[in-house]
């Protein structure tokens, strides 16, 4: 039976894709800050699918978080098949007003967690010639945000990254796939500090986290380098910055973001 690693997988989508991957019978390793939540978890898909469910609670904003993890799953003596790249959050505000530590904690755990869990897990998956990395990203990846400009970097480094990762492994039977969902059901928006107001981003469709996780795992197993799920305004939005000159989208998208 294969074995993924799920990170943030306590909540939102990453919880989605633990349950997912349990009703296909594929063996877990949960990974978020939450210990009770993640043993709930655990207790829950091994009863209900009899798998294994291994769990690990570790704050990946912590230097070096990464290689506990990588640690823990060596000593266990698991091999991890699929790895899940899911934790991060964003942050609302002028990057000016906004807590300097938790933009430092944002590029920890969107960005470094990210390459450091891939840079340990990849080469082991090159070594056996099979194995799966699925990084999570965001339609902000596409064009600078205002107003949330940490954020939108971090998901611009996520799908340059990936994409990369997917055209050196093509040949390695190593899969890379960076999924850029939209606006999706999930608690991002408490941890972000949105207004209430902004529930939705001004009326744009949310998606389900069910939706965004059946679309990643079917463009996984097409062989996709991208996804940007979600429907037509999404594809939009994407494709923007190839049509705008880059000063008048950064200040569209600035006043939008502005004025939620």
């Amino acid at each position: 039976m294969k074995t993924a690693l799920v990170t943030g997988a306590s909540s939102g989508i990453g919880e989605t894709f633990a349950r997912e991957l349990a009703s296909r019978k594929i063996d877990l390793v949960l990974v978020a800050r939450s210990q009770d939540k993640l043993e709930r978890l655990a207790t829950e898909l091994t009863s209900k699918h009899q798998i294994k469910a291994e769990v690990i609670a570790q704050d990946l904003t912590e230097l070096s978080a990464g290689q506990t993890i990588f640690d823990a799953v060596k000593a266990n003596g698991l091999t991890i098949d699929l790895l899940v790249n899911n934790a991060g959050f964003g942050d609302y505000g002028a990057f000016g007003d906004r807590p300097l530590d938790k933009q430092m904690a944002m590029v920890q755990l969107n960005i470094t967690a990210v390459v450091e869990l891939t840079g340990l897990f990849l080469p082991l998956m090159q070594q056996r010639e099979t194995g799966a990395i699925v990084n999570v990203s965001s339609i902000a990846a596409f064009q600078p945000i205002p107003y949330m400009s940490v954020y939108a970097a971090t998901k611009a480094f996520l799908l340059n990254f990936s994409e990369a990762l997917w055209a050196e492994n093509k040949d390695s039977g190593v899969r890379v796939l960076v999924a850029c969902p939209g606006p999706t059901e999930s608690q991002f928006y408490d941890r972000a500090d949105f207004p209430d107001s902004a529930t939705g981003l001004n009326g744009m469709t949310m998606a389900s986290a069910d939706k965004v996780v059946q679309d990643t795992l079917n463009a996984l197993d097409k062989g996709q380098s991208t996804l940007v799920t979600g429907g037509f305004a999404n594809q939009v939005i994407v494709n923007l910055p190839r049509l705008v000159p880059r000063e008048l989208l950064v200040n569209m998208v600035g006043k939008q973001f502005k004025n939620i």
